[in-house]
Protein backbone atom coordinates (compact mmCIF):
# COMPACT_ATOMS: atom_id res chain seq x y z
CA UNK A 1 0.00 0.00 0.00
CA UNK A 2 2.94 2.54 0.53
CA UNK A 3 4.13 1.63 -2.46
CA UNK A 4 1.42 2.36 -4.79
CA UNK A 5 0.77 5.39 -2.23
CA UNK A 6 4.31 6.66 -3.25
CA UNK A 7 3.88 6.01 -6.84
CA UNK A 8 0.43 7.66 -6.97
CA UNK A 9 2.28 10.60 -5.09
CA UNK A 10 5.12 10.76 -8.06
CA UNK A 11 2.48 10.57 -11.06
CA UNK A 12 0.55 13.90 -9.47
CA UNK A 13 3.81 15.75 -9.25
CA UNK A 14 4.99 14.73 -12.82
CA UNK A 15 1.33 15.72 -13.84
CA UNK A 16 1.12 18.73 -11.67
CA UNK A 17 3.22 21.16 -14.53
CA UNK A 18 0.26 20.07 -17.03
CA UNK A 19 -2.30 20.89 -14.79
CA UNK A 20 -1.03 24.18 -13.09
CA UNK A 21 -0.42 25.27 -16.60
CA UNK A 22 -4.25 24.24 -17.78
CA UNK A 23 -5.28 26.26 -14.83
CA UNK A 24 -3.63 29.06 -15.24
CA UNK A 25 -4.79 29.74 -19.29
CA UNK A 26 -8.06 32.15 -18.21
CA UNK A 27 -9.59 30.84 -21.85
CA UNK A 28 -7.82 27.21 -22.67
CA UNK A 29 -10.60 26.36 -25.24
CA UNK A 30 -10.51 29.59 -27.91
CA UNK A 31 -11.80 30.40 -31.32
CA UNK A 32 -9.92 31.89 -33.72
CA UNK A 33 -10.84 33.65 -37.54
CA UNK A 34 -8.63 34.31 -39.92
CA UNK A 35 -9.59 35.03 -43.92
CA UNK A 36 -7.40 32.68 -46.25
CA UNK A 37 -5.37 30.80 -44.11
CA UNK A 38 -4.02 29.42 -47.44
CA UNK A 39 -1.93 32.20 -47.38
CA UNK A 40 1.50 32.45 -46.68
CA UNK A 41 0.83 35.89 -45.77
CA UNK A 42 -0.47 33.78 -42.75
CA UNK A 43 2.23 30.98 -42.54
CA UNK A 44 3.23 31.15 -39.20
CA UNK A 45 -0.66 30.54 -37.86
CA UNK A 46 -0.43 27.04 -39.89
CA UNK A 47 2.70 26.32 -38.35
CA UNK A 48 2.07 26.98 -35.26
CA UNK A 49 -0.70 24.58 -35.71
CA UNK A 50 0.95 21.91 -37.27
CA UNK A 51 4.24 22.26 -35.35
CA UNK A 52 1.83 21.63 -32.13
CA UNK A 53 2.71 24.92 -30.50
CA UNK A 54 -0.43 26.13 -29.40
CA UNK A 55 -1.09 22.70 -27.98
CA UNK A 56 2.15 23.18 -26.18
CA UNK A 57 1.19 25.88 -24.46
CA UNK A 58 -1.98 24.18 -23.60
CA UNK A 59 -4.05 25.91 -25.99
CA UNK A 60 -7.33 23.96 -28.14
CA UNK A 61 -7.50 26.42 -31.04
CA UNK A 62 -10.52 26.48 -33.68
CA UNK A 63 -9.75 28.75 -36.35
CA UNK A 64 -12.25 29.56 -38.54
CA UNK A 65 -11.23 30.40 -42.38
CA UNK A 66 -12.88 33.10 -44.65
CA UNK A 67 -12.74 34.30 -47.33
CA UNK A 68 -11.43 37.50 -46.62
CA UNK A 69 -9.40 39.20 -43.51
CA UNK A 70 -12.34 41.89 -43.47
CA UNK A 71 -14.62 38.49 -42.84
CA UNK A 72 -12.39 37.45 -39.86
CA UNK A 73 -12.48 41.16 -38.70
CA UNK A 74 -16.53 41.06 -38.37
CA UNK A 75 -16.15 37.65 -36.55
CA UNK A 76 -14.35 39.38 -33.58
CA UNK A 77 -16.69 42.06 -33.81
CA UNK A 78 -19.41 40.33 -33.20
CA UNK A 79 -18.90 37.87 -30.93
CA UNK A 80 -18.27 34.56 -32.55
CA UNK A 81 -14.68 34.15 -32.23
CA UNK A 82 -12.48 34.88 -29.65
CA UNK A 83 -9.17 36.56 -31.59
CA UNK A 84 -7.80 37.06 -35.31
CA UNK A 85 -5.19 36.59 -37.13
CA UNK A 86 -5.48 39.30 -39.93
CA UNK A 87 -3.97 42.33 -41.02
CA UNK A 88 -2.69 45.07 -38.34
CA UNK A 89 -3.92 47.88 -40.23
CA UNK A 90 -7.63 46.83 -39.05
CA UNK A 91 -6.77 48.05 -35.41
CA UNK A 92 -6.19 51.27 -36.89
CA UNK A 93 -8.95 51.12 -38.47
CA UNK A 94 -11.67 50.03 -36.23
CA UNK A 95 -10.66 52.29 -33.44
CA UNK A 96 -11.76 55.13 -35.33
CA UNK A 97 -14.99 53.52 -35.19
CA UNK A 98 -15.09 53.25 -31.66
CA UNK A 99 -13.86 49.60 -31.08
CA UNK A 100 -10.52 49.14 -29.09
CA UNK A 101 -8.84 46.13 -30.94
CA UNK A 102 -4.96 45.57 -30.16
CA UNK A 103 -1.99 43.45 -32.26
CA UNK A 104 -0.06 41.58 -29.88
CA UNK A 105 2.47 39.12 -31.67
CA UNK A 106 3.33 39.89 -35.63
CA UNK A 107 3.41 37.22 -38.46
CA UNK A 108 4.43 39.83 -41.38
CA UNK A 109 6.38 42.78 -41.54
CA UNK A 110 5.60 43.60 -44.84
CA UNK A 111 2.11 43.26 -46.50
CA UNK A 112 3.23 41.30 -49.08
CA UNK A 113 -0.01 41.99 -51.21
CA UNK A 114 0.94 42.06 -55.07
CA UNK A 115 -0.92 44.59 -57.08
CA UNK A 116 -1.33 43.10 -61.33
CA UNK A 117 -2.80 43.25 -64.09
CA UNK A 118 -4.20 40.66 -66.65
CA UNK A 119 -2.28 40.93 -69.63
CA UNK A 120 -5.17 39.22 -72.02
CA UNK A 121 -7.62 41.83 -71.11
CA UNK A 122 -5.00 44.51 -70.85
CA UNK A 123 -2.54 44.22 -73.31
CA UNK A 124 -1.81 48.01 -73.98
CA UNK A 125 -1.18 48.87 -70.07
CA UNK A 126 0.97 51.93 -69.27
CA UNK A 127 0.24 52.86 -65.75
CA UNK A 128 -2.46 52.80 -63.14
CA UNK A 129 -4.13 55.43 -64.17
CA UNK A 130 -5.43 52.74 -66.94
CA UNK A 131 -7.15 50.53 -64.35
CA UNK A 132 -10.22 53.63 -64.56
CA UNK A 133 -13.13 51.72 -65.29
CA UNK A 134 -11.96 48.04 -64.94
CA UNK A 135 -12.92 45.51 -62.73
CA UNK A 136 -10.15 45.02 -59.90
CA UNK A 137 -9.94 41.48 -57.60
CA UNK A 138 -9.43 41.41 -53.96
CA UNK A 139 -10.05 39.10 -51.39
CA UNK A 140 -12.83 40.30 -50.20
CA UNK A 141 -14.09 44.05 -50.46
CA UNK A 142 -13.09 45.90 -47.34
CA UNK A 143 -9.74 43.11 -46.64
CA UNK A 144 -6.26 44.76 -47.10
CA UNK A 145 -6.22 43.83 -50.47
CA UNK A 146 -9.06 46.23 -51.23
CA UNK A 147 -7.04 49.02 -49.23
CA UNK A 148 -3.89 48.33 -51.09
CA UNK A 149 -5.65 48.87 -54.01
CA UNK A 150 -7.33 52.11 -52.53
CA UNK A 151 -3.92 52.84 -51.62
CA UNK A 152 -1.96 53.24 -54.77
CA UNK A 153 -4.90 54.31 -56.94
CA UNK A 154 -4.86 57.66 -54.94
CA UNK A 155 -1.35 57.74 -55.44
CA UNK A 156 -2.27 57.68 -59.40
CA UNK A 157 -5.60 60.63 -58.70
CA UNK A 158 -8.06 57.68 -58.90
CA UNK A 159 -10.81 57.85 -56.67
CA UNK A 160 -11.96 53.98 -54.93
CA UNK A 161 -15.39 54.71 -56.84
CA UNK A 162 -13.36 54.89 -60.67
CA UNK A 163 -12.89 50.68 -60.40
CA UNK A 164 -15.12 48.13 -59.88
CA UNK A 165 -14.00 45.51 -56.79
CA UNK A 166 -14.82 41.81 -56.64
CA UNK A 167 -14.27 39.59 -54.10
CA UNK A 168 -12.44 37.02 -55.85
CA UNK A 169 -10.73 34.97 -52.22
CA UNK A 170 -7.69 33.60 -51.59
CA UNK A 171 -7.20 30.44 -53.55
CA UNK A 172 -8.39 28.63 -56.83
CA UNK A 173 -11.40 30.84 -57.44
CA UNK A 174 -8.86 33.90 -57.47
CA UNK A 175 -6.39 32.10 -59.90
CA UNK A 176 -9.79 31.44 -61.69
CA UNK A 177 -11.62 34.65 -62.34
CA UNK A 178 -8.21 36.18 -63.71
CA UNK A 179 -7.55 33.23 -66.17
CA UNK A 180 -10.76 33.88 -67.20
CA UNK A 181 -11.20 37.21 -68.54
CA UNK A 182 -13.20 38.16 -65.21
CA UNK A 183 -11.07 40.69 -63.76
CA UNK A 184 -8.78 42.86 -65.24
CA UNK A 185 -6.43 42.97 -62.37
CA UNK A 186 -5.50 41.46 -58.97
CA UNK A 187 -4.55 42.85 -55.67
CA UNK A 188 -3.58 39.25 -53.85
CA UNK A 189 -1.00 37.23 -52.01
CA UNK A 190 1.10 33.65 -52.66
CA UNK A 191 0.82 31.33 -53.67
CA UNK A 192 -1.86 32.82 -55.92
CA UNK A 193 0.42 35.42 -57.36
CA UNK A 194 3.23 33.70 -58.26
CA UNK A 195 0.89 31.14 -59.63
CA UNK A 196 -0.38 33.22 -62.18
CA UNK A 197 3.02 35.00 -62.53
CA UNK A 198 4.76 31.25 -63.32
CA UNK A 199 1.98 31.25 -66.28
CA UNK A 200 1.99 34.24 -67.65
CA UNK A 201 -1.61 35.13 -66.54
CA UNK A 202 0.02 38.20 -64.43
CA UNK A 203 2.38 41.19 -64.79
CA UNK A 204 3.35 42.53 -61.70
CA UNK A 205 2.77 46.37 -61.44
CA UNK A 206 3.44 46.78 -57.56
CA UNK A 207 5.17 43.88 -55.34
CA UNK A 208 5.51 44.47 -51.47
CA UNK A 209 6.51 41.12 -50.70
CA UNK A 210 9.96 42.83 -50.85
CA UNK A 211 10.21 44.87 -47.55
CA UNK A 212 12.76 47.86 -49.17
CA UNK A 213 9.68 48.02 -51.84
CA UNK A 214 6.70 48.01 -49.23
CA UNK A 215 8.70 50.68 -46.96
CA UNK A 216 9.45 52.90 -50.09
CA UNK A 217 5.12 52.64 -50.88
CA UNK A 218 3.72 53.12 -47.85
CA UNK A 219 6.70 55.76 -46.06
CA UNK A 220 8.10 53.09 -43.22
CA UNK A 221 7.35 50.13 -41.88
CA UNK A 222 3.93 48.46 -42.51
CA UNK A 223 2.99 45.78 -40.25
CA UNK A 224 1.01 42.84 -41.64
CA UNK A 225 -0.58 40.15 -40.86
CA UNK A 226 -0.74 39.75 -36.75
CA UNK A 227 -2.65 38.31 -33.83
CA UNK A 228 -5.28 40.97 -32.75
CA UNK A 229 -8.17 41.00 -30.18
CA UNK A 230 -10.61 43.14 -28.56
CA UNK A 231 -8.58 45.22 -25.38
CA UNK A 232 -11.22 43.61 -23.15
CA UNK A 233 -9.90 40.05 -24.13
CA UNK A 234 -6.58 40.43 -23.22
CA UNK A 235 -7.35 42.70 -19.80
CA UNK A 236 -9.30 39.79 -19.10
CA UNK A 237 -7.15 36.89 -20.38
CA UNK A 238 -3.36 37.75 -20.25
CA UNK A 239 -1.98 34.23 -19.57
CA UNK A 240 -4.16 33.03 -22.59
CA UNK A 241 -2.35 36.03 -24.72
CA UNK A 242 0.82 35.11 -23.81
CA UNK A 243 0.38 31.04 -24.99
CA UNK A 244 -1.03 32.78 -27.88
CA UNK A 245 1.92 35.17 -28.46
CA UNK A 246 4.23 32.51 -27.50
CA UNK A 247 3.15 29.69 -30.49
CA UNK A 248 3.22 32.38 -32.91
CA UNK A 249 7.15 33.83 -31.98
CA UNK A 250 8.31 29.92 -31.97
CA UNK A 251 6.58 29.52 -35.47
CA UNK A 252 8.12 32.72 -36.90
CA UNK A 253 11.37 31.61 -35.88
CA UNK A 254 10.96 27.90 -36.91
CA UNK A 255 10.25 29.56 -40.56
CA UNK A 256 13.29 31.64 -40.21
CA UNK A 257 15.43 28.08 -40.09
CA UNK A 258 13.23 26.34 -42.16
CA UNK A 259 14.22 25.16 -46.13
CA UNK A 260 11.65 25.05 -48.81
CA UNK A 261 11.31 20.94 -47.94
CA UNK A 262 10.34 21.51 -44.59
CA UNK A 263 7.39 24.05 -45.53
CA UNK A 264 6.26 21.57 -48.38
CA UNK A 265 5.94 18.65 -45.21
CA UNK A 266 4.48 21.14 -42.68
CA UNK A 267 1.32 22.84 -44.64
CA UNK A 268 -1.58 21.06 -45.65
CA UNK A 269 -1.59 19.43 -49.05
CA UNK A 270 -4.09 21.87 -50.16
CA UNK A 271 -2.26 25.16 -49.84
CA UNK A 272 0.36 23.80 -53.11
CA UNK A 273 -2.58 24.36 -55.43
CA UNK A 274 -1.17 21.37 -57.21
CA UNK A 275 1.82 22.67 -57.89
CA UNK A 276 4.60 21.93 -55.14
CA UNK A 277 7.10 23.95 -57.21
CA UNK A 278 4.93 26.81 -57.44
CA UNK A 279 4.45 27.23 -53.39
CA UNK A 280 8.39 26.60 -52.85
CA UNK A 281 9.30 29.78 -55.37
CA UNK A 282 6.27 31.66 -53.64
CA UNK A 283 7.66 30.98 -50.38
CA UNK A 284 11.18 32.06 -51.22
CA UNK A 285 9.73 35.12 -52.58
CA UNK A 286 7.49 35.94 -49.46
CA UNK A 287 10.22 35.07 -46.51
CA UNK A 288 11.76 38.34 -45.99
CA UNK A 289 8.87 40.00 -45.33
CA UNK A 290 7.62 37.33 -42.46
CA UNK A 291 8.21 38.58 -39.20
CA UNK A 292 11.66 36.56 -37.76
CA UNK A 293 10.39 37.42 -33.64
CA UNK A 294 7.07 38.32 -33.77
CA UNK A 295 8.04 42.07 -32.77
CA UNK A 296 5.81 44.50 -34.07
CA UNK A 297 7.98 47.94 -35.62
CA UNK A 298 7.44 50.98 -33.08
CA UNK A 299 7.06 53.38 -36.21
CA UNK A 300 4.03 50.72 -37.71
CA UNK A 301 1.31 51.78 -36.50
CA UNK A 302 2.20 55.77 -37.73
CA UNK A 303 2.43 54.25 -41.14
CA UNK A 304 -0.68 52.13 -41.26
CA UNK A 305 -2.50 55.10 -39.89
CA UNK A 306 -1.11 57.51 -42.87
CA UNK A 307 -1.76 55.16 -45.16
CA UNK A 308 -5.47 54.64 -44.14
CA UNK A 309 -5.94 58.64 -43.69
CA UNK A 310 -4.88 59.30 -47.13
CA UNK A 311 -7.80 56.87 -48.57
CA UNK A 312 -10.49 57.39 -46.06
CA UNK A 313 -11.65 61.20 -44.70
CA UNK A 314 -12.73 59.83 -41.46
CA UNK A 315 -9.81 58.18 -40.60
CA UNK A 316 -7.94 61.34 -40.92
CA UNK A 317 -10.21 63.55 -39.00
CA UNK A 318 -10.09 60.60 -36.28
CA UNK A 319 -8.38 61.30 -32.90
CA UNK A 320 -6.37 57.93 -32.78
CA UNK A 321 -4.44 56.77 -30.04
CA UNK A 322 -1.75 54.47 -32.15
CA UNK A 323 0.21 53.59 -28.59
CA UNK A 324 -2.83 51.36 -27.80
CA UNK A 325 -3.56 49.27 -30.52
CA UNK A 326 -0.82 47.47 -30.24
CA UNK A 327 1.65 46.32 -27.55
CA UNK A 328 5.13 44.07 -27.51
CA UNK A 329 5.29 43.44 -23.93
CA UNK A 330 3.59 39.45 -24.59
CA UNK A 331 6.06 38.64 -27.80
CA UNK A 332 9.03 40.11 -25.11
CA UNK A 333 7.94 37.41 -22.82
CA UNK A 334 7.93 34.89 -25.70
CA UNK A 335 11.35 36.16 -26.81
CA UNK A 336 12.97 35.73 -23.29
CA UNK A 337 11.16 32.33 -22.87
CA UNK A 338 11.93 30.96 -26.28
CA UNK A 339 15.34 32.40 -27.91
CA UNK A 340 15.33 29.98 -30.45
CA UNK A 341 12.22 29.25 -31.25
Amino acid sequence: MQRRHLLSTAAAALAAPTLLRAQALERPRLTLAVGGKNLLYYLPLTIAETQGYFKDEGLELTIVDFAGGSQALRAVVGGSADVVSGAFEHTVNMQAKGQRLRAFALEGRAPQIVLGINPKTMPGYRSVADLRGRRIGVTAPGSSTHVMVNFILAKAGLKPSDVGIIGVGASQGAVAAMRSGQIDAISNLDPVITLLARSGDLKIVSDTRVVAEADKIFGGPMPAACLYAPQAFIDKNPATVQALANAIVRADKWIQRAGAGDIIKAVPESYLLGDRAVYVDAFLAARGALSPDGMIPDKGPQTAFNALASIDPEIARARIDLAAVYTNEFVKQANAKYPRG
